[in-house]
C-alpha cells in the first residue's frame, strides 16, 4: 500500500476497509457500509479525510494575480480576499489537467488540487510562473471535510466563528494555539466545511468531531454523494481530452475572461462557446434498477453509438440508479430516450437534468 495520511491509525481503529487511491492508502468504507454512510451525511454530518489532496500555497503580490490570470479563466483581480472559486488548469487546447479550488488569501493564494494530479500540477504551474514565486505544496497539513446539515453546529462548537462563513469563503481560525484554514465548501451537495490543519492536531480534531456526533465516511459514499450532486470527478468526467465547455462547466469561467481571453486554452474555449461542441456532459437516468457503470456505451433509439458513461452508481438519496456521461450534442435534450449497453444487452434510459439531488448550500449568512 502507498502513502498514509495522518488519520490512518484512526481509520484502522474504526474498522475501515482500505483501497489504494492516487498512491495513498485510503478508507473506502467503514463497518456500516456505503449506503448507510451516504444517508448519514445527508441527514447529519460526515467526516471525510481528504488529506491526500494537494494544498498549494503561492505567495506574491499584484504580479502574481496578473500571472495567474494568464493561466486560469478567472477574474482574480476582483476576487475578494478569503473568497474561493472553482476552476481548471488547462493545456493549450483547453484539455483539463486538473479541476481545483482557488482561494485568495493574504499575500497570495491557496489552491486545492486533486491527489492524483498534484505533483504534475505543481510542475506545470512552476513552469508557467517561471519559478518567480514561493510555492509550497504543504504536506505538513491534513485536510478534513465535514459535510451535512449538522456540520455547522458541530464544527462551530470546536472552532468558534465558522458559522459566519458564507459558501465558497474561508478564513484562518485559532485551534489549540495553531492556525487552521477553514472554507465553507465541499463535494457532497450539502452544506459543509473543509479544514486545513497541522498533521499533529488532525487526529485529536477528528475525534473531537466524532464526540460531537459526526461520523467517519469513506471514499465510496463520497463518490455516491458527489454523483447525486452532479459534480465531476477528475479522471472520469474530466481529463486532458475534455474541455470545460464539453463538460458543461462554462459557468465556472468568469464572464470578463470570456470576453477578453488571454489565459491558457482561451482560443479553444472562445471557439467552442461560439460554435458549440460535438459532445456534452449530461445526466442519465436508467429505467428500472439497472446500474450503468463507467465506460458503458450509450446508443440512440436506432442503436447508433452516441456516447459513453463516465460515472454510474446507485443513488441512495434518490433511491435509484444514476449516471453521468458524454453524448453527441443533438441527443442532449432532457427526456431524450437512449439505450445503455450492459453485459451485451441494451436497456432503456433517458437524458436528465443535473443535479439528481438538490444541493443545499448556505449562501447568505452575513
Amino acid at each position: 500500500m502507498g502513502k498514509k495520511t495522518s488519520l490512518n491509525k484512526l481509520h484502522q481503529d474504526n474498522q475501515a476497509k482500505f483501497v489504494e487511491f492516487a498512491g495513498y492508502e485510503m478508507p473506502i468504507q467503514y463497518s456500516k457500509g456505503i449506503v448507510e454512510e451516504h444517508k448519514f451525511t445527508r441527514l447529519n454530518a460526515g467526516i471525510f479525510d481528504v488529506s491526500h489532496m494537494g494544498q498549494l500555497f503561492i505567495h506574491g503580490g499584484d504580479d502574481l494575480t496578473a500571472d495567474l490570470e494568464k493561466i486560469f479563466p478567472l477574474d482574480l483581480k476582483n476576487l475578494k480576499q478569503n473568497c474561493s472559486k472553482y476552476s481548471f488548469l488547462m493545456n493549450d487546447s483547453a484539455g483539463i489537467y486538473d479541476d481545483l479550488i482557488i482561494t485568495k488569501i493574504e499575500k497570495g493564494y491557496l489552491i486545492i488540487l486533486n491527489a492524483a494530479c498534484k505533483d504534475n500540477d505543481f510542475k506545470i504551474l512552476s513552469d508557467l510562473l517561471k519559478s518567480k514565486y514561493e510555492m509550497v505544496l504543504d504536506d505538513q497539513r491534513a485536510l478534513i471535510a465535514i459535510q451535512g446539515p449538522k456540520s455547522v453546529e458541530i464544527l462551530n462548537d470546536i472552532i468558534e466563528g465558522v458559522e459566519k462563513l458564507n459558501f465558497m469563503t474561508g478564513n484562518w481560525f485559532d485551534y489549540k494555539d495553531q492556525k487552521a484554514f477553514v472554507t465553507r465548501s465541499g463535494y457532497t451537495g450539502e452544506d459543509g466545511f473543509e479544514v486545513s490543519i497541522n498533521n499533529d492536531l488532525a487526529e485529536g480534531f477528528t475525534q473531537n468531531l466524532m464526540e460531537k456526533g459526526a461520523q467517519l465516511i469513506g471514499l465510496g459514499a463520497r463518490d455516491t454523494l458527489r454523483l447525486e450532486a452532479g459534480l465531476c470527478l477528475y479522471g472520469h468526467e474530466l481529463d486532458t481530452e475534455k474541455t470545460p465547455i464539453e463538460a458543461n462547466l462554462k459557468w465556472a469561467i468568469s464572464k470578463e475572461r470570456i470576453s477578453n481571453g488571454g489565459f491558457v486554452g482561451s482560443d479553444k474555449i472562445m471557439k467552442e462557446i461560439q460554435e458549440g461542441t460535438s459532445k456534452i456532459r449530461i445526466g442519465i437516468k436508467p429505467e428500472g434498477r439497472l446500474i450503468a457503470r463507467e465506460k458503458t456505451k450509450i446508443f440512440d433509439e436506432s442503436e447508433k453509438l452516441i456516447g459513453e458513461v463516465t460515472s454510474g452508481t446507485f443513488g441512495p438519496s434518490v433511491n435509484g440508479p444514476i449516471a453521468m456521461g458524454y453524448i453527441d450534442k443533438e441527443f442532449s435534450k432532457v427526456d431524450t430516450k437512449v439505450l445503455l449497453e450492459v453485459r451485451g444487452k441494451k436497456h432503456p434510459a433517458s437524458v436528465c437534468g443535473l443535479p439528481f439531488y438538490k444541493k443545499s448550500y448556505v449562501k447568505g449568512v452575513n
